[in-house]
């Protein structure tokens, strides 16, 4: 398994990450199939998982998928203690639709549950705050992230959905160490905005959400001729393609493609072994222009 660097930590990680998401949707797997999927993971060398708080069917199942991460972790029969699990807090799950709470008190106890569900017995290994509430600044949201850094809850803490001004107004309360935001051949923001070349410019690791596209769009990359060509010639997925050309990007990018059947995180994790020529990844850039 190739790895990287953890922001500016002396973590290592695996070079591509598991998306734990959809294992806990109104869409879910059966539980043993979910844990199976995890242990294929571990045992192919991801060492790192993405979670969060809010993956999960709606208010009264919260934390399901932080649950399941422990449970498998738990389970497994080899040596776990080299994952990363990075996890989330600050979207709410109101009959399963997705609201933003940055509410300081709320984000102390989802911490705090978090901390729990993934076992309680050593630092939440990365903590993001998910989405940037508007009626809480950035200060005041991240304040609970800090306290619980100081009080051994957490060990690093990182951001999503966030701008590069707000990168820096979370930096200002406490260490950042990743940054996720969407980033797929549909949303190629984080190349325009600054994200990326910020994330490079400090040392930031960069974890493209959604990488793929997301289930409304995924299907659809068979249909985008140069990615199905690539494909073809190289003997790999489509699949394989976008996430090796996101990796060509830039050496701060960790996809976390999602994955709920061991057959995707088998594929996800063979894009390693895919390169692309720089004509090639301007052929993609051009597609999904």
């Amino acid at each position: 398994m190739q790895t990287t660097q953890l922001g500016n930590t002396d973590v290592t990680i695996s070079a591509i990450a598991l998306g734990a998401m959809p294992m806990s949707l109104s869409s879910r797997p059966p539980e043993s199939q979910a844990i199976k999927v995890i242990h294929r993971a571990l045992d192919l060398g991801v060492t790192l998982i993405d979670t969060a708080d809010s993956y999960c069917q709606d208010e009264t199942d919260k934390h399901h998928n932080e649950r399941l991460i422990a449970k498998a972790l738990q389970q497994y029969e080899g040596d776990p203690s080299q994952v990363t699990v990075a996890t989330k807090g600050g979207l709410m799950r109101p009959n399963g639709a997705w609201t933003r709470n940055g509410n300081p008190k709320h984000l102390r106890e989802t911490i705090r549950v978090s901390f729990e569900a993934l076992g309680g017995n050593k630092p939440i290994d990365v903590w993001q705050y998910h989405s940037p509430d508007p009626d809480y600044t950035i200060a005041e949201a991240l304040t609970p992230a800090k306290e619980a850094v100081e009080a051994g809850l957490i060990r690093f803490v990182g951001v999503s959905n966030f701008s590069v001004e707000q990168i820096k107004q979370a930096q200002d309360v406490v260490e950042i160490v990743s940054v996720q935001n969407q980033y797929n051949p549909w949303q190629r923001q984080p190349e325009f905005d600054g994200v990326l070349e910020y994330c490079e410019k400090k040392g930031l690791t960069f974890l493209p959400w959604s990488p793929l596209g997301g289930s409304r769009r995924v299907s659809r990359l068979e249909d985008i001729p140069v990615i199905a060509n690539l494909a073809k010639q190289k003997g790999v997925s489509v699949y394989a393609i976008v996430l090796a050309w996101l990796r060509a990007k830039s050496p701060c990018i960790v996809p976390i493609p999602g994955a709920s059947r061991v057959s995707s995180i088998e594929d996800s994790t063979a894009s390693l072994d895919v390169t692309l020529s720089e004509t090639e990844i301007q052929q993609v850039n051009q597609a999904s222009a």
